[in-house]
């Protein structure tokens, strides 16, 4: 492993992060962004598919599988956070919050280039997740199955432009991520979280998508006079996604928590 110097601070840099060829990595989107549509399809086709072929079948327990599976990519994702958080702290204490939302420097910089990738390609087996719940015969929402296929596709439309904004966006799924899969692998353990938890993931989630659409406007904005590097269709799409991630999480907390507290008071 090595170190190199970013914005006067010295980091480390393992070898396996090393090793990618950002060039070559952001050439290979390029050509190849829009297999997110065939992934996406096939997505969709395996778990309604999924669905009406296990309606008459007994459930599979799949537990051992879904701990193994909810750790390994909890464990990235608390590593992707740790590493592009660093990265984006230097710019903020550095450069400031204006420089933060305007870098792209992320898609080509020491360590935080090969978790921007890693992050985008990891889109992909994550749509696993939702296998687990179609073959235990869970309740399939609507918020999972859109929110994974349109961040697919966003996240590879995007990273091809290496466009303002990508630092923000990235680090803040790493980190919610992190929460997620580890609340995930506690509960597929059989280990009683308290509820509460269960409500502070859905509030950074929430956040997430509030510090998103800020992040769109700013972009927007600071595009004007050239300081952001990005497009109006990007930052269209990447609107729409988290305004509709906004309103869809919203929900979901005031049916799960709100909700089902002021029936249970009720009764």
């Amino acid at each position: 492993m090595g170190e190199y110097n970013l914005t006067g601070i010295k980091l480390q840099e393992y070898d396996f992060e090393k090793r990618l060829y950002d060039q070559e990595a952001i050439r290979w989107m390029q050509e190849n962004w829009s297999k997110s549509f065939l992934f996406s399809l096939l997505y969709a086709a395996l778990i309604f598919g999924g669905q009406r072929v296990m309606k008459e079948r007994t459930k599979f327990d799949l537990r051992k599988p879904l701990i193994l599976w909810s750790l390994t990519l909890a464990v990235f994702s608390i590593i992707g956070a740790m590493r592009t958080g660093w990265y984006m702290s230097n710019v903020l204490l550095s450069s400031g919050f204006k420089k933060s939302v305007c870098d792209s420097g992320f898609y080509r910089a020491p360590v935080s280039k090969f978790w921007a990738y890693a992050f985008v390609l990891s889109k992909v087996p994550e749509l696993g997740d939702t296998l687990f719940i179609v073959l235990r015969k869970q309740k399939l929402i609507f918020l999972h199955w859109y929110h994974h296929i349109t961040v697919l596709l966003y996240t590879w439309y995007t990273y091809k432009d290496m466009v303002a904004g990508g630092g923000w966006f990235m680090t803040m799924n790493f980190t919610v991520h992190a929460f997620m899969y580890s609340y995930y692998t506690l509960r597929a353990a059989g280990i009683q979280v308290p509820r509460p938890c269960a409500m502070f993931i859905t509030v950074t989630q929430i956040l997430q998508m509030v510090m998103g659409t800020l992040v769109n406007v700013l972009v927007y904005k600071w595009m004007q006079n050239g300081t952001c590097s990005s497009t109006v269709d990007n930052i269209f799409w990447s609107t729409v996604m988290y305004s509709s991630y906004l309103v869809l999480f919203c929900s979901f907390f005031y049916q799960s928590y709100l909700k089902r507290q002021a029936k249970s008071k009720g009764d």
